[in-house]
């Protein structure tokens, strides 16, 4: 009886302890930053210039640029995960940029570079600054491509919801981080405690360029069920590309950044940017 009556009382304790202990540490899960600071040429892209992004907040940012090969070619503005630094991207850069695309691509606040510390409103901050940058050198929005990768597609929904933009391209999206969380912890009340909630699904129809997304079917990260769902939000024109047997960054997988230049070329081409106003 009095083991029983231990248990009782010790399973509550055990339950409240974990969840503070998740609530306390949500944003170091969310956010695994790493200060590492490596430049493009240390990443073997020479060609690849380091600028420096003052934010409105006062933050100051490490960002990747490299001009278009020429006019035909539109500005890939990039916003990478809540891992490694941006010289983790090398290969898709270098590929991005040798068919002859532009590119701006972001260290978030407090990652390699760049000083602060994330959080979804300095996020999106980020974002802004990135995108007054790319406005300042002279690319129209129907100019830019903004890009996203798993973390960096909430808040790439949410720019591309405020700004126009020649498309909108994310490898890994989810519906919202709280859905994510939800799923996770499905024993814990997540939303009554989670701080950033990135909710792409409440962006993305008020997004008015064309949207690509690639989905790996066996992503345990951010899950193919929340992409589709956030796809599902999505307005014309659109496009889902679904990778059998693919895990996390779908768009890492062979053939993928292939397909998703095609899509950039046409959709960048055809479809100029509509106004979120309209």
């Amino acid at each position: 009886m009095r083991r029983a009556r231990i248990a009782l009382v010790g399973i509550p304790v055990i339950y409240f302890a974990v969840f503070a202990g998740l609530a306390l540490q949500q944003r170091a899960m969310i956010y695994p930053r790493h200060a590492r600071l490596v430049t493009p040429v240390q990443a073997g892209l020479s060609d690849v210039e380091t600028l420096r992004l003052r934010t409105e907040d006062g933050e100051t940012l490490e960002a990747w640029h490299r001009a278009p090969k020429d006019a035909r070619f539109p500005l890939i503005l990039y916003f990478q995960g809540n891992a490694g630094p941006l010289a983790d991207r090398k290969k898709r850069f270098d590929k991005l940029t040798r068919h002859g695309y532009g590119l701006l691509a972001t260290s978030w606040r407090g990652y390699g570079g760049s000083t602060g510390a994330p959080s979804e409103e300095g996020l999106m901050r980020d974002a802004e600054a990135a995108y007054a940058e790319a406005l300042r050198r002279g690319f129209k929005p129907e100019r830019i491509v903004v890009m996203g990768e798993s973390l960096g597609t909430g808040v790439a929904t949410m720019l591309a919801a405020r700004h126009g933009a020649a498309a909108l391209v994310l490898d890994s999206p989810y519906d919202s981080v709280l859905a994510v969380a939800q799923s996770r912890f499905p024993i814990f009340p997540v939303s009554l405690v989670l701080q950033d909630t990135f909710r792409a699904d409440e962006a993305i129809g008020k997004v008015r360029a064309p949207v690509l997304m690639l989905v790996g079917e066996e992503d345990r990260i951010t899950p193919a069920a929340n992409a589709r769902r956030l796809f599902e939000r999505a307005g014309e024109p659109k496009q889902l590309i679904a990778l059998p047997g693919v895990s996390h960054l779908a768009l890492s997988s062979p053939g993928a950044l292939e397909k998703t230049m095609e899509w950039i070329d046409a959709a960048a081409t055809a479809s100029p940017a509509r106004d979120p106003a309209q």
